[in-house]
């Protein structure tokens, strides 16, 4: 079934160097090969929900494994018969507010 979620994984207790833990956290999520984007707060992942899930299990791990503290934090929409929502969605605003912004 379709899923899109917005994930935060972020680290705790290891400085204020977060940028470089989010960055591993990052290439796990691409290396999945789902459909991603990230910006500033969050990473949005689009697929099938337990490969979401297993994408977000091991960005999740690759600082848990590691002795890190980390904070999940995932937003999920599971709208069954529908895919590529992640630039659907956009596409749908954009059209309203009559073109891209900035």
């Amino acid at each position: 079934m379709n899923t899109l979620i917005a994930v935060s994984i972020a680290p705790f207790g290891v400085g204020d160097k977060l940028s470089e833990y989010v960055a591993q956290v990052v290439k796990v999520i691409e290396a999945s090969g789902l459909p991603s984007r990230t910006t500033s707060m969050f990473t949005e992942i689009e697929g099938e929900w337990d490969e979401v899930m297993q994408v977000v299990k091991d960005a999740t791990f690759v600082l848990a494994e590691k002795g890190i503290r980390t904070n999940v934090t995932l937003k999920a929409d599971i709208r069954p018969g529908y895919t590529n929502r992640m630039k659907g969605k956009i596409e749908k605003l954009d059209s309203i507010l009559g073109g891209k912004r900035g």
